[in-house]
């Protein structure tokens, strides 16, 4: 008879609230979530890095597709997510963008690609939706290139059992994990995660307050339990 810790793990992730939904779509998120992310990411990236293959874990609704692009001009962009009616989700933005785009409904802890097949895996605000998280960086590892990158931004535990989070959104509230424990799981996995390519940015939207202390003049706290980490990881090569 199967424990319900095996039932859970059937499960790919659990899915986003009609509000989520909503707001994924937003320029909120487009800009202040999406693009910052990744501004952030690359600033702590390598240079010189080349990335012809890139696989997008939790596109969505696509809107990494053209970032991804611009920043890195990949001949090719894997989009993953669980839902399975990801081609009507993100089919139009994989249309309009300038790289290739291929659409791979399924599960990220049991990915069906090939051992050493993507350059470059970015994975942004999809982890705290994923179930099995430990066989997931697994899967990352194992689907890099020697020397492959993963960009890895999330948020922790202290925003996502935060009271607004709680009612507006859905999530597996027994696997969110702190800043810390994020860092020790990528590095038990096998990447090299330097000090140097972590942040942890406390933007005004993963706030208690959603900014505005800071908005009449307070100052951001430097002692708190950080709410988003943003990290740099490397299969060695």
């Amino acid at each position: 008879m199967a424990t319900a810790t095996q039932d859970r793990k059937t499960q790919a992730f659990i899915e986003e609230t009609r509000f989520g939904n909503w707001f994924l779509k937003s320029d909120t998120w487009k800009i202040h979530v999406l693009r910052r992310a990744l501004n952030d990411l690359q600033r702590l990236m390598p240079s010189g890095s080349s990335f012809a293959r890139v696989l997008d874990v939790g596109c969505g609704f696509g809107h990494s597709f053209h970032e991804l692009a611009a920043r890195f001009h990949p001949e090719l962009i894997v989009g993953m997510d669980a839902d399975p009616d990801l081609a009507l989700r993100a089919g139009e933005e994989a249309r309009a963008c300038s790289a290739h785009v291929d659409l791979q409904p399924g599960n990220a802890a049991a990915m069906p690609f090939e051992d050493d097949s993507f350059d470059l895996v970015y994975c942004h605000q999809t982890f705290h939706h994923i179930v099995d998280q430990q066989q997931a960086m697994a899967e990352f590892f194992r689907v890099l290139k020697p020397g492959g990158v993963l960009l890895f931004a999330e948020s922790t535990r202290k925003y996502i059992h935060s009271l607004p989070i709680r009612l507006l959104f859905r999530h597996p509230m027994d696997v969110q994990r702190t800043a810390p424990e994020y860092m020790a799981m990528i590095r038990d996995a096998g990447f090299d995660l330097t000090p140097d390519r972590v942040s942890f940015p406390y933007l005004w939207w993963s706030r208690p307050d959603i900014g505005f202390l800071e908005w009449i003049g307070r100052p951001v706290p430097t002692t708190r339990e950080e709410t988003l980490i943003n990290a740099v990881a490397i299969k060695p090569a």
